[in-house]
């Protein structure tokens, strides 16, 4: 996980503090959760439960009806709790694990179940910033797929270490035949990918472009269909092909590659800007220096006129002698 800056976080705090991120398997994965390292803790005891949802007001828990928890959360006036959390670093072999301190706000029937309950635990202070990080990227993420889904990114060594793309070449499985491709260029919305075939038999087609990653390492599979696909000039058999990725079943890791290359990308653009902002506000803050008076090359033309009246007279009488 990367290190995000005070400003960052508070960032990821206003906007999305009441958005409540429901912990679905493609979440899980892609935030790398631990449900099995996820415990509430009150009245002296720690029992294992559900994570259901969060955001960074509360969280909602499931929890049995007939176990230990249900009864100590249950008690009267609302009694105190903390929830663990426990994810894995997407870079290494470390877990990252918090308490955050809550007090129990509602306790109703988890889907008209008798034996099970869902708990709200309302978070007492502001939640821990590993856990505003570690949500607000996914949040981020999520809303930039919406907000800059037309940006292309051009494949080459710079973006493709920012991405962690292993390499440009992949596969891509058209009408369930794989096929070996190179991609150009990367989207939230598609991709456009060069690969050998004829274009009239390649547009329209479905198509899943798989791209392997690192830090995770991992293979994402993106569906999709191909929307044009256009021969390159002095080949007849090798096309450059366009696809338009399933908005519906974009996988979320891939939206957080790509975020996380596009935040990084506008933090040097304004480091940039404001480098140079600070360049022409010290240039403009400078004292002027005053301009020292022109002086004449020729000494003897700032003599009066009267002396050297007197000097051509005196040459002109010794002439004459």
């Amino acid at each position: 996980m990367g290190i995000a800056t005070s400003q960052q976080l508070s960032r990821y705090y206003d906007q999305y503090r009441d958005t409540e991120l429901t912990f679905t398997k493609d979440i899980i994965r892609a935030l790398g959760l631990d449900p099995r390292q996820v415990y509430v803790k009150c009245n002296g005891g720690q029992w294992p439960c559900i994570i259901n949802s969060t955001s960074f007001q509360h969280a909602k828990i499931i929890v049995g009806t007939k176990g230990g928890a249900f009864q100590a959360l249950a008690a009267k006036n609302n009694p105190t709790a903390n929830i663990r959390f426990c994810f894995n670093e997407q870079e290494g072999d470390g877990i990252i694990t918090f308490l955050v301190a809550s007090r129990v706000a509602e306790i109703r029937p988890y889907m008209n179940s008798k034996d099970l309950v869902i708990v709200t635990l309302q978070f007492s202070a502001r939640p821990p910033d590993d856990l505003i990080e570690i949500c607000g990227r996914l949040l981020e993420a999520n809303t930039n797929a919406v907000r800059r889904r037309e940006e292309r990114i051009p494949i080459n060594e710079d973006s493709k270490r920012k991405l962690n793309i292993t390499k440009e070449e992949c596969t891509v499985i058209v009408q369930s035949v794989p096929r070996h491709c190179v991609v150009r260029d990367l989207s939230f919305s598609g991709a456009r990918i060069v690969l050998i075939g004829l274009s009239q038999f390649l547009t329209g087609k479905e198509a899943i472009l798989r791209l392997e990653f690192s830090e995770p390492n991992e293979i994402i599979s993106i569906r999709g269909s191909i929307v044009s696909a256009d021969l390159i000039q002095g080949r007849k058999d090798v096309c450059i092909a366009s696809i338009k990725f399933d908005d519906t079943s974009l996988p979320l890791s891939f939206k957080m590659h790509l975020n996380t290359y596009l935040t990084t990308v506008r933090k040097v653009q304004l480091s940039a800007q404001e480098q140079l902002a600070q360049k022409i506000t010290q240039q403009q803050s400078m004292p002027h220096q005053a301009t020292p008076p022109a002086q004449s090359a020729d000494p003897q033309a700032a003599e009066p006129s009267a002396e050297n009246a007197e000097k051509a007279q005196t040459v002109q009488a010794e002439a004459q002698a």
